[in-house]
């Protein structure tokens, strides 16, 4: 028996409970699965980078053993680490992922391994993004999707055993993208600079899982951190909120989504007639996986053609956040009645009301 977390009918997350351990002999493994999922589930290949099928999956959802079905990653866990397979910080369950130490290749790597199959999955490193620092590296033929409006067919009969409070101390909740997400930190921020800081903050303040937006300046020196300098338009500023959030509840690849729904992207260093370098559309990132999410993002946006000219948004490292003035935090809240605010913010978080219905508070 292994302790491991799974679904219940409810598609809810419990556990650890009990749980038999998955055997099978060698022939019967090959006729479960295709010969790719055996040379690497239970053969412990690897599959060629940028090749497995799921490296680019994007929808919400859970990633499950491809040989006994054991829940495994989330979706909101995942990350493009570059590296040409999936890549996730943390396992939905800390007990359902072994661990083994792998000398193989005259190199010592870590091994991951089905706690319930023992089904090879991949390695993981220690070089990954917070909060846990951790690169778990998969090969898509160890694993099988399955949507989050279909987590509750992974119903387990092992989760009849899981006590009633279990749901909870499996520290599971979902992001408003509807991804199940494994505890992770209350709160991160985000820096985005697109226009007017009223208006962004307007759009941004209304989303769920949004604790704290505040307006203020990014790009340039301390000296000039302040609006009588920025609009200038010669400080290397821009006007930018940061947006105070909890991953659990809404995701840094949602938020980029509200962000380019909130203002134009193609216009540059200008957004209606606020014209000047302080109102360009850049994304301040803080490491390299807010970096690669942005990336990915204006490139999917550039397929699927989503706007009929070029986005000219920039990615700048966040060097450091200045506050604005006192009197520019929640001026759109405390000015409803503002021509400008009239005219330009609460239009602007409209747009993003009507566009993401499911996002608002």
């Amino acid at each position: 028996m292994v302790q491991v977390h799974v679904f219940n009918s409810q598609g809810e997350l419990v556990g650890p409970v009990e749980s038999p351990q998955v055997t099978y002999t060698d022939a019967e493994w090959q006729k479960l699965l295709t010969r790719e999922q055996y040379e690497v589930s239970r053969g412990k290949g690897t599959e060629r980078p940028f090749c497995g099928t799921l490296l680019d999956n994007k929808q919400a959802g859970v990633y499950t053993c491809i040989g006994c079905r054991l829940p495994l990653f989330s979706s909101a866990d995942k990350f493009n680490s570059g590296t040409g397979w999936p890549s996730f910080f943390q396992a939905i369950g800390k007990t359902n992922v072994a661990e083994i130490v792998d000398s193989s290749h005259g190199m010592r790597r870590t091994e991951i391994l089905c706690a319930r199959c023992d089904g090879h999955l991949g390695h993981v490193f220690d070089d990954g993004p917070r909060p846990t620092g951790l690169r778990f590296c998969l090969n898509s033929a160890s694993l099988a999707f399955t949507p989050v409006e279909q987590v509750a067919t992974l119903a387990d009969p092992a989760a009849k055993n899981a006590p009633s409070n279990s749901a909870a101390s499996a520290a599971t909740t979902k992001t408003a993208d509807g991804a199940p997400s494994t505890a992770s930190p209350a709160s991160e921020t985000a820096v985005f600079a697109g226009g007017c800081f009223w208006c962004t903050e307007a759009a941004f303040a209304q989303l769920k899982g949004v604790s704290d937006v505040t307006s203020g300046y990014a790009g340039g020196t301390p000296e000039t951190a302040n609006y009588q300098a920025v609009c200038g338009g010669d400080t290397d500023h821009a006007e930018v909120i940061r947006v105070t959030y909890d991953p659990n509840v809404v995701s840094f690849d949602t938020l980029l989504d509200v962000f380019f729904d909130a203002h134009d992207p193609t216009h540059l260093n200008r957004q209606g007639a606020d014209v000047g370098t302080q109102y360009r559309s850049s994304i301040f990132y803080k490491n390299d996986v807010e970096k690669q999410a942005a990336a990915a993002k204006i490139r999917q946006l550039t397929d699927r053609k989503a706007f009929a000219r070029s986005i000219v948004t920039t990615l700048e490292p966040l060097e450091e956040f200045f506050p604005a003035e006192a009197y520019h935090q929640d001026y759109a809240d405390k000015n409803p009645n503002q021509p400008y605010i009239q005219g330009h913010a609460i239009p602007q978080a409209c747009k993003v009301r009507a566009k993401h219905p499911n996002l608002v508070k």
